[in-house]
């Protein structure tokens, strides 16, 4: 793991580990401390952004990131889940649907498990079609915190009540 090096940031659900391949973020690890990388300092900008979200300012993060691990059909997975807008939550079937992967949820589900950037990769707003929360690798806890932090911030800010009107073109 050469080039590797983590440091800790703390936020609300604990503490978060974030893992830097070069200048590239390659892990977001929740509790856990990573084992045999060295520690290094967090880019100011990334460190902002989860600022950022934690306090409900930042929607989507754009940090650039190192994504070096699982299969095909893991990294589609993963990648469908930044088309679930921030607040809301999509059930494991719509991925494994938006995957091309129709009736394949467990495997989705399996997928999220392996997810090597949750909160970045926003795993923890996939929930059973059920409406039930669902698995979350680090702690079910944790996954119910975010949703409700991520909803709280967007009725504060009033998200959840814009729409856009086509309004009718002058004559």
């Amino acid at each position: 793991m050469s080039g590797q090096y983590y440091n800790r940031i703390d936020t609300p659900v604990g503490p978060v580990y974030l893992v830097l391949k070069g200048r590239e973020l390659a892990a977001v690890s929740i509790w856990e401390e990573p084992r045999g990388i060295r520690r290094g300092n967090i880019p100011v900008p990334l460190a902002r952004q989860f600022d950022g979200y934690f306090e409900g300012t930042l929607r989507e993060f754009n940090y650039p990131l190192a994504i070096t691990g699982g299969t095909g059909f893991e990294q589609k997975i993963w990648m469908c889940l930044l088309e679930i807008p921030y607040g809301q939550t999509r059930s494991y079937k719509w991925i494994a649907e938006h995957a091309g992967r129709p009736g394949a949820s467990r495997a989705a589900g399996q997928a999220l498990s392996k997810n090597p950037l949750p909160i970045i990769l926003p795993c923890h707003r996939v929930i059973k079609s059920g409406g039930a929360p669902g698995g979350y690798s680090p702690s079910p806890g944790i996954k119910r915190r975010l949703l409700d932090m991520e909803y709280y911030y967007t009725l504060r800010s009033g998200a959840h009540m814009k729409k856009t009107v086509a309004l009718p073109q002058p004559v």
